[in-house]
Parts: structure tokens; sequence; C-alpha cells
């Protein structure tokens, strides 16, 4: 019973700070929109990359929410961060 409430935390533990690592994609999305444009090599493999854990973490029963929520934002920057670096 304690380890799954130690798994539980640590979970969403780890989703926060994925979320939080594609967060930081911002810096480089104001940095391609003002004209520094950066590589959009690593972005693109990284929304490509949540998007498969995205459908995985949905697609398994049961369903792993931490891990599609962890992976989302992955998606949505990362897209964002490739769009602007073109």
């Amino acid at each position: 019973m304690e380890n799954n409430k130690f798994i539980r935390y640590l979970s969403w533990t780890a989703t926060i700070m994925s979320i939080l690592m594609y967060v930081s994609y911002i810096p480089q999305i104001i940095d391609n929109l003002s004209g520094s444009k950066g590589n959009p090599i690593q972005p693109m493999v990284a929304a490509v990359n949540c998007t498969l854990w995205v459908i995985y973490g949905l697609g398994k029963k049961p369903r792993d929410i931490p891990l599609a929520t962890a992976n989302f934002p992955g998606i949505i920057f990362g897209l964002i961060t490739f769009l602007t670096a073109l």
C-alpha cells in the first residue's frame, strides 16, 4: 500500500517536471519570433515523441493519464517552437 502511494506521488511529480520542461521552450519561441532563429529539429522530434507517448498513455488499458498529461504540452510547445524556428 505504501509503495502505491509513493509511485502515485512520483508519477505526478514527474508529470509536473515534464510540463515545466516543455514550457521552457517559451524563451526559444520568443527568440525565434524576434529573429534569432534556433534549430527546428529538436523541438520537432520532441513533438513527435510526445505525440507517440500521449497516444500510448491514452490507448493502453488502464489509461495512463499522468503520462499523457506530462507529454501533451510537448506536442503544443514543440510544434510552436518548430514553426517559429523556420
